[in-house]
């Protein structure tokens, strides 16, 4: 296992890359920031809505008020005096760059069925730009605010290259529509009552204001990173970087607590590159039916000094759109047996609960430091879902090394179970010997993923984070080797 480590690292050729990445480092090396970056406030959930990481006011008024934008820390935190000149005006800009690098150091399964396999590793990565403007700035439109957030993606994911479609290990791989110019989301927000209530609409994406938390992508794998998976098993999820139109309304009816709701549309193949490969497909001529999410959140704080922050959320969905069934025919027999189309289910349901919280304080670092407790439960329509349920956990450790404050320690377990039509059908299927569903070579049941990370904050608006994953069960077959790789996710904050 160490010489295929080693021999994996030689072939890397590491120090190509490091040499200028090290003087440009260097250059930076006596910078000192009260506000470092890390990569939950750098790359959790671009455009995501500040107001639900953050309470009331402590005397909050009932006025109306636009949320102040996040200002993340940033290379060029201000060229020119430009981003100042800008946000005093109410108009804000973020441009950033997310590079997930990930690589097998483990062998693929041999056999005639697996000759596609092999030992291989893959970059994937992402650019995206935010526009968000205070209308109430610029013309006097109290309460108003506009987000518009653009992406560009490129590369491909490792994971699929020993025989695993279920959990990515470089999250931001797909989705992007391989252009230069991607549209994620465009919407409008009013803020009523001095934060107490808040009216969205335009293109958005539903997971990113349900069932989301910036700590996910404190990680790599897509099992959890963006938001656990099994969260997007509907093809009709809308889930970053895809948008859809949408209406959501949020309450706030103490400084600890929110209740929301919305109207999603659900749009057919909104991964899909013939209808939504640049996200400026906006005549709605493939929505098939709508999404109601429901959410309630409680955001408290324990200790003596209350620094220990808590999120807790339960909510769920209803998808009133055409779904095939993962076991039925149009004949209410299995269709595996009797060759017949899969009978379409017109109602599905997803209804997750999911909290995190600090467990200690750091006493020698600042207010992000900490010991993190992250867990969760998804349950997803057994009939309709590839994904029956999952389970995760996590914690993560910041500043627990007192020279450096804004590194963060990562490890998290994830656990999917397959939905049992989906099982029954690949054994009968298997039995025939005919092609499985979900490119698996046997039966799915279920799949275990581990993730070990350690983010480092390498200089003013970059952080670099060495990445392990291991996968007990790839694809959640038990004729695959399990599988253990090594990787490299940076963020790059330039504006």
């Amino acid at each position: 296992m160490v010489t295929t480590m080693m021999n994996f690292i030689r072939r890397l050729r590491p120090w190509r890359y490091a040499v200028p990445f090290v003087l440009c480092a260097a250059s930076y090396a006596g910078h000192n920031t009260a506000d470092a970056q890390t990569l939950d406030r750098a790359v959790g959930l671009p455009g995501q809505d500040s107001d639900l990481q953050r309470p009331l006011p402590v005397h909050p008024s009932h006025h109306y008020l636009v949320p102040s934008f996040a200002r993340p820390e940033a290379v060029l935190p201000d060229p020119f005096g430009m981003t100042s000149w800008l946000r005093q005006r109410g108009i804000a800009l973020t441009l950033d760059n997310t590079n997930e690098f990930s690589g097998a150091i483990t062998p693929p399964t041999r056999g005639k069925a697996f000759v596609n396999y092999r030992q291989g590793a893959s970059n994937a990565g992402q650019y995206s730009l935010g526009l968000h403007m205070d209308w109430e700035k610029l013309v006097g439109l109290k309460g108003f605010a506009t987000h518009a957030i653009f992406t560009g993606r490129y590369g491909t994911t490792a994971n699929r290259m020993f025989g695993d479609w279920l959990a990515h290990s470089s999250e931001i791989f797909g989705g992007g529509g391989n252009v230069v110019v991607h549209l994620v989301m465009a919407y409008g927000e009013e803020t009523l009552a001095g934060g107490h209530l808040s009216l969205a609409a335009g293109r958005m994406t539903e997971m990113t204001d349900f069932a989301a938390s910036p700590l996910y992508c404190n990680f790599m794998n897509n099992s959890l990173c963006g938001r656990p998976k099994a969260l997007t098993d509907n093809q009709y999820a809308a889930a970053y970087p895809a948008g859809t139109w949408a209406f959501r309304v949020r309450g706030r009816p103490s400084r600890t607590t929110y209740v929301q709701t919305g109207v999603y549309f659900a749009d057919a193949g909104i991964y899909l590159n013939n209808q939504h490969r640049t996200g400026f497909h906006f005549n709605g001529s493939n929505i098939k039916g709508q999404i109601v999410p429901m959410e309630l959140g409680w955001e408290p704080t324990f200790g003596p000094k209350k620094k220990l922050a808590g999120h807790y959320k339960i909510g769920a969905q209803i998808i009133n759109a055409p779904s095939a069934d993962n076991y039925y025919s149009v004949a209410d027999r299995s269709y595996a047996l009797t060759r017949k189309t899969a009978r379409q289910d017109q109602t599905a349901w997803t209804a997750w609960v999911l909290m995190d919280q600090k467990l200690m304080q750091f006493k020698h670092s600042g207010s992000d430091a900490g010991l993190t407790l992250l867990t969760g439960y998804i349950h997803n329509d057994p009939h309709v879902a590839l994904r029956d349920w999952e389970v995760f956990g996590g914690l993560l450790a910041r500043g627990f090394i007192r020279s450096r404050p804004y590194d963060t320690l990562g490890l998290a377990f994830t656990y999917v179970a397959i939905a049992p039509g989906v099982s029954a059908s690949e054994a009968i299927l298997l039995d025939e010997r005919r092609s499985l569903p979900n490119h698996a070579t046997g039966v799915q049941t279920y799949s275990p993923v581990v993730e070990l990370n350690y983010a480092i904050h390498l200089m003013r608006g970059i952080v670099v984070q060495p990445d392990f994953e291991y996968y007990a069960r790839p694809n959640a077959q038990g004729n695959l080797r399990p599988a253990a790789m090594l990787g490299v996710k940076t963020h790059i904050q330039l504006l």
